[in-house]
């Protein structure tokens, strides 16, 4: 080992008693136990090794360091006498007769100890980021990121994909976010974009001849942060298959995503080929989601016709689902928490019944069920001891909340979640179109470069009025592990008269598709092959293999909810003189 010692902190064994050592490290304790013994704990980015003071002059180079400073300890390796079988290095002590300052550390308190930084408030976290790096379990995340990028790149390069990059500066583009703008100071008034996604180069690609292109690729994007969803920037494995179908793409993550996951994952057994494939209905009718997590066994039950009237005023004119849980044994307590916890994340209110081992209907809503009770038994499969869950609401109402029911009462429920486990599907089948939240019109569901099922044809059909358009599926697909979508992909629109048909359906002419997507629109008219392609998320995978609720634990320098950077202050204020060079007034001020 190079880099001024001889050994890291976790190399030292038995076997090295007796030899003199060179360490550099942090010093992370000391702890005097007599006028001159004292017991130094050094780590480096490997590990951590005992150091024991035992003379005047090794007590006075530490007497005054604050913890964290940084050390050079040269001295002779010994057998520990009271061994620490927690530690790698727990047999050994180093006994030094040099010991050299670095690095003073120059604050007699830390925001928070290195070792316990994740039990220290989120934004002191964020500020000093430096030091919360500097925790072994947070180093380790960032460590499993490496490996599993270098993994995700030496698969796909087996695969036979090229790693080519694509720009960061692009034209602004309507893909569903916000763009980060970057002003131009040469072209006064235009904007760059940060790219939401390599989409329209990586198609360009395919349409230039390349056969198979992947890259670890930067996004960007102006949104609200979630848990699985860093603010700002986020990167995933972007690949694209030139005269490839939807089953050509499954095949390849199929193969390269597994062993990942098995190897590098918190959990040893992954879903092996042939994931899964479930059409988009049938994931919202069976589990009231379209990412669906199938380590937990418990499904929906449509109860609409049985429950109709009952008598129960939300229940009325409503669709109406059931979750029927088998041997159950919550408290009341624990009913009216996961049901507050239900309506909290879901906006939406959970209703129930228990199906006692006397066989008789209590709890809950139980005056309205017991007048039907035997057509609820027959109807709904019960047996005594059954708890049944209940959401209601239009249809997708009904089923998002019973999605959310389902995943609470999974993990809580014991027997009805194999939790150790990373299991995947691909959601298929997808809808083309949808109607909008905001616009109450018909705009694309997901990716407007998504190939019809039906192509051409149901286009044609559509704007004549003969098929719903709502009707219409596309090539598109999402995967997901374990409730969380990783990707989603398509098989590409790659024929400018299915391009054209498709985007006027939601208004826009072929000028408009000329105008937005110029390139693109272009290159397909010299002849484009089909092309298909999927983005997993590299944050979201890191995550699920780490075994982390949040986003944040796995990136190394994240952004706060807020979109802020508390740490290097972004974003912030500029010079006027850097504003005027680019042409821009600033209405907003800085506070005084």
């Amino acid at each position: 080992m190079v880099q001024s010692r001889t050994h890291t902190c976790s190399d030292l064994r038995m076997e090295h008693v007796g030899q003199q050592v060179k360490l550099v490290g942090w010093m992370e304790n000391v702890r005097e136990v007599g006028q001159n013994l004292a017991f130094v704990v050094l780590r480096d980015f490997y590990g951590a090794t005992q150091i024991v003071l035992e003379t005047e002059d090794m007590m006075a180079a530490v007497k005054g360091l604050n913890k964290e400073s940084t050390i050079s300890v040269e001295g002779v390796v010994r057998e520990r006498g009271s061994k620490n079988p927690k530690l790698p290095t727990g047999d050994i002590e180093v006994a030094p007769s040099k010991i050299e300052v670095l690095g003073r550390c120059r604050h007699n308190e830390l925001p928070f100890q290195i070792n316990r930084s994740r039990e220290a408030d989120e934004t002191q976290r964020l500020k000093y980021r430096y030091l919360d790096l500097r925790n072994p379990e947070v180093k380790n995340n960032i460590i499993l990121r490496c490996s599993v990028v270098a993994a995700l790149r030496a698969a796909m390069t087996g695969e036979g994909f090229l790693e080519i990059t694509t720009p960061i500066l692009t034209a602004s583009s309507p893909e569903g976010a916000r763009d980060y703008l970057v002003p131009s100071r040469k072209h006064p008034g235009k904007f760059y974009a940060l790219p939401q996604a390599p989409q329209q180069f990586k198609q360009l690609l395919m349409a230039s001849g390349f056969d198979r292109y992947f890259q670890i690729a930067p996004c960007f994007r102006d949104e609200d942060a979630r848990g699985d969803r860093s603010p700002g920037e986020f990167y995933q494995l972007d690949m694209e298959m030139a005269f490839a179908s939807q089953e050509d793409v499954f095949s390849v993550l199929e193969r390269v995503l597994p062993p990942i996951f098995a190897r590098y994952g918190k959990y040893n057994t992954a879903s092996e080929a042939p994931f899964q494939r479930i059409p988009y209905l049938e994931a919202m009718e069976k589990y009231g989601t379209d990412k669906p997590d199938l380590r937990i066994d418990l499904t929906l039950t449509d109860a609409t016709e049985l429950l109709a009237g009952c008598g129960f005023p939300p229940f009325e004119g409503s669709t109406v689902k059931a979750i029927v849980v088998s041997s159950f044994e919550g408290a009341r307590k624990q009913i009216d928490k996961l049901c507050a916890d239900v309506e909290v994340q879901s906006g939406e209110k959970a209703y129930w019944f228990r199906y006692d081992e006397k066989g008789e209907i209590v709890g809950g809503i139980a005056k309205f069920v017991q007048p039907i009770k035997d057509q609820a038994v027959e109807a709904l499969g019960l047996t005594p001891g059954c708890f049944v869950g209940l959401t209601a609401g239009k249809l997708l109402t009904a089923q998002k909340t019973a999605g959310v029911l389902r995943n609470k009462l999974g993990a809580f429920c014991p027997g009805h979640m194999d939790a150790e486990r990373y299991e995947f599907c691909w959601i298929v089948d997808f809808p083309m179109y949808e109607i909008g939240e905001e616009s109450g019109e018909l705009e694309f569901c997901h990716n407007p470069f998504s190939m019809p099922n039906g192509g051409l044809d149901i286009l044609k059909q559509a704007a004549a009025g003969e098929v719903d358009p709502l009707t219409i599926t596309a090539f598109q697909y999402d995967l997901v592990c374990n409730g969380v979508e990783l990707s989603s992909g398509a098989v590409r629109n790659h024929d400018p008269e299915i391009m054209i048909e498709a985007f006027q359906l939601v208004r826009l002419g072929e000028e408009d598709v000329k105008a937005k997507f110029p390139a693109m629109y272009n290159a397909f008219t010299y002849g484009a092959p089909p092309h298909a392609g999927i983005a997993p998320g590299v944050d979201r995978m890191v995550m699920l293999l780490a075994g982390e609720d949040s986003i944040r634990e796995i990136i190394p320098f994240p952004m706060n909810k807020n979109a802020q950077d508390v740490m290097m202050g972004a974003p912030g204020f500029v010079e006027q003189k850097q504003l005027d060079e680019l042409n821009i007034m600033c209405t907003a001020k800085e506070e005084e």
